[in-house]
């Protein structure tokens, strides 16, 4: 596993219930500020392997990015059962809820 990967899924695991961090936030953080897209990747591809809490990471608006409804569903279910609330338009205050 390279080391940018290994530094992504710790910082994923870490992220505390009811809050949230954004793709590039993570990316910045394991040493990549412009791997938004790695970070889509390795969560795409290691969620389950891993028990990543996918649904705590949205985009940088605060918005789920998920393109199908029943997972874009499942994460907001998933991020209101931990207290995130989404206002009207689907996004989340990140001043409220960014880790």
């Amino acid at each position: 596993m390279q080391p940018f990967t290994a530094r992504v899924i710790d910082i994923i695991q870490s992220i505390p219930e009811g809050k949230v961090m954004t793709y590039g936030q993570v990316a910045a953080l394991a040493g990549s500020p412009r791997g938004a897209r790695q970070v889509v990747r390795i969560l795409h591809s290691m969620s389950e392997k891993y028990s990543l809490p996918w649904h705590r990471v949205v985009n940088k608006q605060g918005g789920i990015s998920m393109s199908d409804d029943l997972h874009r569903s499942l994460q907001q279910s998933l991020l209101e059962s931990e207290g995130v609330e989404l206002d009207l338009s689907k996004r989340i205050d990140l001043t409220r809820y960014q880790a």
